[in-house]
């Protein structure tokens, strides 16, 4: 099967990463279909050539009612990229009912309904691509992300669980974890902070989106047809 041929699906694909994945891998003629959580989003998406499709993973009518389009629009989605991700931060004493929901619900049941939608036609062609998008912080831990840690960890769980249901069918299914990558999530971390941290990394510095993107390139193609159930750590050496 040609690239063009091959339908990716990428949630959370206008920033950070999502967007370097798309750009890449549509640079590769691949067929891009990128969610956005607003209309302008998807405006922006469907400029770059992709199909922008309006998603909000927290919500369950926005989901059942993507997860329906999906299955009847496109039934021939050979690669899904679970990327789209929040924090919301807060020491266990203090986090609310909310922001524990709501980054497990987004992560982990958004993340269950999409596999669940696609997985069939990837099934019947006997060929497929599922990449999950975690963290180091499943492996590290990180004070005031137990919300955020737990949701990618069970995301690593998952995929491995998922891995031996489908490998039979000629699908894999596999984990990126990066580390402190420079996007919109690690941008509110102050110059003193990012020092301090920079020094945990051997590499010295912060990721860039195009190498966890480059990663994601390798993980689509044939050339990693004998890989499945891992957790790739992309991440200057911060874990390993």
């Amino acid at each position: 099967m040609s690239n063009l041929q091959k339908k990716v699906l990428i949630t959370g694909a206008t920033r950070g990463i999502g967007k370097s994945m798309a750009e890449t891998l549509f640079s590769q003629n691949y067929k891009i279909i990128g969610t956005a959580t607003s209309d302008e989003g998807v405006e922006i998406l469907n400029s770059k050539g992709f199909l922008g499709i309006k998603l909000d993973l927290n919500n369950a009518d926005s989901l059942n009612h993507i997860s329906e389009k999906l299955k009847e629009e496109h039934k021939d989605i050979s690669i899904l990229i679970n990327n789209a991700g929040i924090t919301k931060d807060n020491i266990v004493l203090r986090m609310s009912d909310d922001e524990w929901g709501d980054v497990i619900n987004i992560h982990l049941n958004g993340m269950f309904k999409l596999c669940k939608t696609v997985l069939k036609g990837m099934i019947k062609s006997r060929w497929g691509r599922v990449i999950n998008i975690t963290s180091a912080s499943a492996s590290l831990g990180n004070r005031g992300q137990s919300n955020y840690a737990a949701a990618k960890a069970g995301v690593e769980a998952f995929s491995k669980s998922l891995s031996k249901e489908v490998g039979p069918r000629g699908i894999t299914v596999n984990c990126v974890a990066p580390g402190f990558i420079e996007t919109d999530m690690t941008s509110y971390i102050d110059e003193k902070a990012k020092e301090e941290l920079i020094k945990q990394i051997p590499l010295g510095r912060f990721g860039k989106p195009e190498e966890i993107s480059q990663m994601i390139e390798f993980l689509v193609s044939d050339q990693s047809s004998y890989i499945t159930g891992q957790t790739i750590h992309v991440n200057g050496g911060l874990y390993m």
